[in-house]
């Protein structure tokens, strides 16, 4: 069965339907075999069609049409490889230690006027950059236009003030207060 046929103007046409019947076991074979899930496997080559559908056009050559669906395949896995190795995920269970201790009646006992007040008290170079990210939903780029100061030092200055917010915020005189 050949998924390439010619049209009026005698180039060739690639049956998509056809396509996916002659190359959609092997792909997902391939894909199963890199990912080692049947729910990765099936997501990948499903991608890989679905690229085939907006930029197969693009191929000339209709004999190459299965080696371009095995390489964007490839291709696609190694992309997500790549983003996994960049944003891993991780169940919260294995994040906890990582993640700031709020005991119950500290948590209880904030509210946003202690919070301003908290904000009004940290160094003045970590007040604005602090209250536009979280307070106005500034973005770092717009925060760093705004204030005239590269972005890296907007990232700083919010970490800065961060730690030092977390500070004024769990001392003995804030938490104790009612």
């Amino acid at each position: 069965m050949n998924a390439i046929t010619q049209n009026g103007s005698g180039s060739a046409v690639l049956d998509f339907e056809r396509l996916v019947t002659l190359h959609y076991e092997a792909l997902y074979r391939f894909a199963f075999a890199l990912t080692r899930s049947e729910a990765d496997a099936s997501d990948l080559t499903q991608q890989t069609f679905q690229t085939w559908a907006t930029k197969g056009h693009q191929l000339r050559d209709g004999s190459k049409v299965k080696s371009w669906l095995f390489t964007t395949l490839h291709r696609m896995f190694l992309q997500g490889r790549q983003r996994e190795a960049r944003f891993p995920h991780y169940e919260l269970e294995q994040a906890e230690s990582e993640l700031p201790c709020v005991l119950p009646p500290q948590v209880n006992q904030l509210d946003s006027t202690n919070v301003i007040e908290a904000l009004a008290c940290l160094d003045k170079a970590f007040q604005a950059p602090v209250a536009m990210f979280y307070l106005e939903d500034y973005p770092y780029k717009e925060i760093a236009r705004i204030l005239e100061v590269p972005m890296g030092t907007v990232k700083s200055r919010i970490a800065r003030g961060i730690a030092q917010l977390h500070k004024l915020l769990t001392s003995p005189a804030v938490a104790g207060a009612d």
